[in-house]
């Protein structure tokens, strides 16, 4: 396993983190033990999760995830291997979050009440005293996040000032709660503001984003990955299989039993024509190159500098056992220039 800087902060995370969003939908407690225990025993240290999950968020299932977490520490008494990182949701002001009203009685600011709130109910959820990393899901403020084009700007913006979460979340890390801050569905001025209000007031830096990142989603590079370089800021890369679509088992309309968008299929960000016109040539070059369609593309992620740890969420343990052995695999120039050249004639296809 490669371990790489988490930002500034002194700890050194796994390139591989094991993502969780789908403990307690599509696997059950057991199978998230395996999943973790497997991990853990390959070198993995570094887990995510969030209040919000298990996904697709439900009332029924709401911090489901984060307490199979903690019921596995409990189990396995091994809280001080893991580095652990989640999140607080909040409800955003121009209405593009996932329904999710039930959470903190549907009040969801980033403000110092709700940031206290949240962060208690996941310590208890995880059965800890602390968390590693804690991360702001999304932005509260109207923002260009999950895909979205057009940006409208409204003067009268009534989220909570950055300034003011950090100064909230700094709050819990004098209390020894959490160790540091990140933050998600980021955009460069949103990660510049946090990085600027750290400074002037002395308020705990962000460590890292966490955004999405694939062959068929590499907005990240324009405008933020040179921020990640620059500022030691990188980035925890989210669904790099595109929901499992860069396998190429969703192909020619294919719905495989328990797969992910067989169950859910109204997530089809990463399934319109043009991302499976990419896909199926992606899925041909590593074929043609002797490789597994979903390690080339994890190992594309693995090697740019700017990742700090690529996020891999799986719902079998073949499917983890691959992901992690695709630290193994080196690119080579051949299938590089493939990789730029369906790029450069399909360029982010589902951003």
């Amino acid at each position: 396993m490669i371990y790489n800087p988490l930002g500034r902060t002194g700890l050194d995370v796994s390139r591989i983190c094991l993502g969780t969003m789908t403990w307690g939908r599509q696997n059950t407690e057991a199978q998230a033990f395996e999943q973790m225990d497997y991990a853990l025993d390959q070198g993995v240290n570094f887990f995510d999760t969030a209040e919000l999950y298990s996904v697709p968020p439900s009332a029924e299932t709401y911090g489901a995830t984060e307490r199979i977490i903690g019921n596995w520490f409990k189990s396995r008494g091994n809280r001080d291997r893991v580095i652990l990182a989640t999140k607080i949701a909040c409800k955003n002001v121009a209405g593009q979050n996932p329904p999710v009203d039930y959470m903190r009685e549907g009040a969801m600011r980033l403000d110092r009440a709700n940031v206290r709130v949240a962060v208690d109910a996941s310590l208890k959820r995880l059965q800890t005293d602390y968390i590693d990393l804690y991360q702001v899901h999304w932005p509260e403020r109207r923002s260009n996040f999950f895909g979205r084009l057009g940006y409208e700007h409204e003067d009268d913006d009534i989220s909570t000032p950055i300034a003011e979460t950090l100064d909230a979340l700094h709050e819990q890390v004098k209390a020894g709660k959490i160790r540091h801050v990140g933050v998600s569905n980021e955009v460069p001025w949103g990660m510049f503001e946090y990085l600027n209000q750290a400074d002037r007031h002395g308020l705990p830096r962000i460590a890292s984003v966490q955004n999405p990142y694939s062959l068929l989603n590499r907005t990240y590079e324009v405008g933020m990955a040179e921020i990640s370089v620059r500022e030691e800021c990188g980035l925890l890369a989210y669904s790099p299989l595109a929901f499992g679509v860069l396998s190429g088992k969703y192909l020619g309309g294919a719905e495989p039993a328990g797969a992910r968008l067989t169950l859910f299929p109204y997530f089809d960000r990463y399934k319109q024509d043009l991302a499976e016109k990419a896909t199926r040539r992606y899925v041909a070059l590593a074929r043609d190159h002797g490789l597994d369609p979903a390690q080339m593309a994890l190992a594309f992620i693995n090697a740019q500098p700017f990742v700090t740890a690529n996020i891999t969420g799986v719902t079998t343990m073949d499917q983890l056992k691959s992901n992690i052995a695709s630290m193994d695999i080196t690119l080579n120039e051949d299938v590089l220039e493939g990789i730029a050249a369906i790029h450069k004639d399909i360029p982010n296809p589902a951003p």
